[in-house]
């Protein structure tokens, strides 16, 4: 079972669990839409019981199966719904097909078990390349069975916006295209593919993406990357940029100096923007603001800027950018949501209190960031950044760097030890990160994602990788099987997963962490290498 439970006991006796068996009690509609294949009904009394117990946390379960039946005790909807997919697991991997069998054996069992942290994330770039809604809502499916409950969005970037703007249409209308895409490896000379790119939400889709993930106890949590990454914003409309200036859409790799302006003109747009898609994602408890990677200099070369920055006692353009990121965060404190960003924004100084912070520059930051009181969402390159290779190897698909591998991940500890208690109890939990510059399509996602965030579920749902981990993924990947799933083979990459090789060596992660993690103690890191 992935993620392993805190009891799993053996019991004497089993149990047949029919199709169209009878599910009682209460939260039947999260036990049907974990056993989609079964068929199960609602009734007074029946063969799957649940009942909730308030002293139990929202997400906690026991589970208990024998000759009489399965029975669910839950703290609420959510613990209902992982007791059923823990029972799901319990059933051969060929229950996670749909068949014309008429039912399933059940093992005697107990299982008591609930979460380690309350942020078991994964982090999509849909903006650097475009996956359509049903790759989204498959995600979700995926994250339900393995008890991930976060789903961040990269929904806007230098290389695309991708979600319906009713207010400013030139969003989805200019903004979510580019004619071409880079194809060359990192470090090479530029070349294209010479293809158009695109895509976007409607804000319908957004509900529908919402909703289902609501139904499934996934949250998404909406990234629109301010206040730089801003080249498809200012392709559409200049007038919210420091210079003006119209830019294209950017079809290469890598940051832009493309700026949004601090005004207040821009943050108008910005929170009407936020309005959008949080009423269509019918409400969300975080949105998340970037304040990575921003090159500052046209704010400090901009004389109405600097005047401004002036006019609220501010010294200078990083002080102006910790002051913009804050005001964003107060919009969203007062439509109820809480702002995320990455660690940049935290190394800048000013954040609201209650703002959550995501240390991709390496856990000495995220530990800073703990201690001054901030929450913290474990988010590090190393091992969290799925875009890297797996091994250092040419039969790899092409990778920004190498190698991140499943027993990284496996071995991550989210709130390390070594940290105070104070600090560990402000680690809400670890979310991996896939960027797609070098993922274009859904075959090369499951590629990346798959083992790697089977590994990270029981991590982030234990708090760290648990004994027989190896031995229960082997089992574990029939589930995958039956599901379609295209992962990485534990031995390496089936002859058609090698498609544009991986150059090795090119980018180590041990050198980018090294460098990086250095950045983080300069107040002005957040400058990156243009």
């Amino acid at each position: 079972m992935i993620p392993f439970p805190e009891v799993l006991s053996r019991l004497s006796g089993s149990f047949e669990l029919s199709v169209g068996a009878t599910v009682s009690g209460d939260f039947p509609d999260a036990v049907r839409l974990a056993l989609p294949g079964l068929d199960l009904r609602p009734g007074d009394s029946g063969e799957i019981d649940v009942r909730r117990d308030p002293a139990l946390g929202e997400e906690a379960y026991r589970l208990t199966a024998g000759s009489r039946g399965v029975e669910i005790v839950a703290g609420g909807r959510a613990g209902a719904f992982y007791a059923a997919q823990s029972l799901h697991q319990l059933l051969p991997g060929d229950s996670y097909r749909f068949t014309e069998r008429a039912s399933w054996p059940v093992p005697g069992v107990r299982v008591e078990d609930a979460p380690r942290f309350p942020w078991r994330g994964l982090h999509l770039d849909v903006a650097r390349h475009f996956f359509p809604k049903r790759e989204v809502l498959r995600l979700i499916d995926l994250m339900a069975l393995h008890k991930l409950n976060r789903l961040h969005l990269h929904l806007v970037d230098d290389q695309g916006w991708r979600v319906e703007s009713r207010a400013y249409p030139l969003l989805h209308e200019v903004s979510s295209h580019r004619p071409r895409t880079a194809v060359n490896h990192h470090r090479e000379p530029a070349a294209y593919d010479e293809v158009p790119h695109g895509g976007y939400y409607t804000l319908d889709d957004l509900a529908e993406i919402g909703a289902y993930a609501r139904a499934r106890c996934v949250t998404v949590v909406p990234e629109i990357d301010v206040p730089g990454h801003a080249s498809a914003i200012l392709a559409a409309y200049p007038e919210f940029g420091a210079t003006g200036e119209r830019h294209e859409v950017l079809d290469r790799w890598g940051i832009s100096p493309a700026i949004l302006s601090p005004l207040p003109p821009t943050v108008e747009f910005l929170t009407t923007v936020f309005d959008e898609v949080m009423g269509a994602l019918g409400g969300t408890p975080y949105v998340h603001i970037g304040g990575d990677e921003v090159v500052l200099d046209h704010w400090a070369a901009s004389s109405e800027i600097v005047s401004y920055g002036e006019s609220l006692g501010l010294a200078g353009a990083n002080e102006l950018q910790a002051w913009f990121l804050r005001r964003l965060a107060d919009a969203l404190a007062e439509r109820g949501a809480r702002a995320v960003v990455w660690d940049e924004a935290f190394v800048s100084g000013g954040l609201r209190a209650d703002t959550v912070v995501m240390p991709w520059r390496g856990m000495g930051v995220g530990r800073r960031a703990a201690a001054a009181g901030h929450d913290v969402v474990a988010t590090p390159v190393f091992p969290l950044y799925f875009d890297y290779a797996e091994a250092s190897a040419a039969d790899e698909p092409m990778a920004i760097g190498d190698a991140i591998t499943l027993a990284d991940v496996a071995a991550f500890r989210p709130a390390p030890p070594e940290w105070s208690d104070e600090e560990r109890a402000r680690v809400l939990g670890a979310q991996a990160q896939l960027w797609t510059e070098r993922v274009p399509d859904a075959r090369t996602l499951d590629y990346r994602m798959w083992p790697r965030a089977c590994a990270l579920a029981e991590v982030a749902w234990s708090g760290t990788g648990r004994d027989g981990f190896g031995e229960r993924l082997a089992e574990h990947l029939g589930r995958l099987d039956a599901l379609g799933v295209e992962y990485r083979p534990l031995d390496g990459p089936r002859p058609w997963q090698r498609r544009r090789p991986h150059r090795p060596s090119g980018t180590r992660v041990a050198d980018v962490m090294a460098r990086i993690e250095a950045m983080t103690h300069d107040p002005e890191s957040t400058r990156p290498s243009v």
